[in-house]
């Protein structure tokens, strides 16, 4: 080794100088495509380009931008799941008891009915594109950019899979369960009941009777952390009634970031709720964290590419996100029509 070599190697490191944190790192990785990152979600079929997994500091701010536009998420059960083959099991019926004397003998009782829920699965993707030569500048905050339109991305598309979704490649939205007039008594597991508004496609005569019975509809443990969901034009409707001594069933949120509560219950707005028509189910009252069940992944995949539509750099996101009905007597319904 020479002098000058080994002058190099004994020299100290800088004063401050550390290693680069793996945000910077990625952050490397998003504006050139290089940089030592460790690969973490990726399958046999991914090329070396891509398949690298989100540095949990972007993960976090994407979940916490989701939170704030896609409603549901915020009130619904979240679970995180490492494959498709997710599965809850579900009791009724709970288990029957009965009373004897001290000598009586004891009869067998019957036994709590399990079901199975499996919530339908799908992978949820964004492809935002960026031009290298806004990459290159230096004064680009990437990940900030990226999280921003991954969430815009996200939540769109969430917030209506978890209320319309079809199931198919796509979340099981609640709204698109069977629904029927029956109590929870007599009433099919799966299914969720609704109540008739009293008019197709309106409110019938005392409207707040109505809101009233769907409350007192949902059983007492459920009705503990229960909300209810409509739409904005579903909610400017309602924030105009009044009980008879000229009072709004509607109470504002008097702290800042408090919502707004109906009858002692708060408001979540989810605009992919449909608007009130003839037979329509508009409004929805339940307690979600034990009535609507969200499974996903928790990492987020990001496949950077360069080449398919120079000079614009892709970056492919995915995330594989499910959702399902989970306990149907923890959701309640109203239904716009006469009966």
């Amino acid at each position: 080794m020479s002098d000058l070599e080994m002058m190099a190697t004994a020299r100290p490191m800088l004063s401050g100088a550390q290693a680069p944190a793996a945000s910077a790192a990625f952050a490397g990785f998003l504006r050139s495509g290089a940089g030592g990152l460790e690969m973490k979600a990726f399958t046999g079929v991914t090329v070396a380009e891509g398949g690298y997994a989100v540095p949990r500091e972007l993960d976090a701010m994407i979940d916490r931008v989701l939170k704030a536009a896609s409603p549901i998420r915020a009130i619904a059960n979240v679970v995180q799941v490492g494959s498709n083959g997710y599965r809850k099991l579900v009791t009724s019926g709970g288990t029957p008891s009965g009373w004897a004397s001290e000598t009586t003998a004891r009869g067998e009782t019957a036994t709590p009915v399990f079901h199975e829920i499996a919530p339908a699965m799908g992978e949820l993707f964004a492809n935002p594109a960026a031009s290298q030569t806004m990459l290159d500048d230096a004064g680009f905050d990437v990940e900030a950019w990226l999280a921003g339109e991954i969430a815009m991305e996200f939540a769109k598309a969430e917030g209506s899979a978890f209320v319309n979704g079809d199931g198919v490649d796509k979340p099981r939205g609640f709204l698109t369960a069977a629904t029927s007039a029956a109590g929870d008594a007599t009433r099919a597991f799966g299914t969720i009941q609704h109540l008739a508004s009293g008019a197709a496609g309106d409110f019938g005569a005392n409207p707040g009777e109505r809101l009233i019975d769907l409350v007192h509809a949902l059983r007492s443990p459920y009705r503990q952390g229960a909300s209810w969901v409509m739409n904005a034009s579903t909610m400017a409707r309602i924030r105009k009634f009044k009980t008879t001594d000229g009072a709004f069933l509607w109470t504002p949120g008097l702290a800042s970031g408090q919502p707004d509560s109906l009858l002692g219950y708060p408001v979540v707005e989810a605009e992919d709720m449909p608007d009130i028509a003839a037979n329509s189910l508009s409004i929805a009252f339940g307690n979600f964290r034990a009535g609507y069940l969200i499974a996903e992944r928790s990492e987020t995949a990001v496949l950077r590419d360069p080449y398919s539509n120079k000079p614009f750099v892709h970056f492919y996101t995915t995330k594989r996100v499910g959702g399902a009905v989970s306990n149907s007597e923890a959701i309640k319904l109203l239904r716009f029509a006469a009966a």
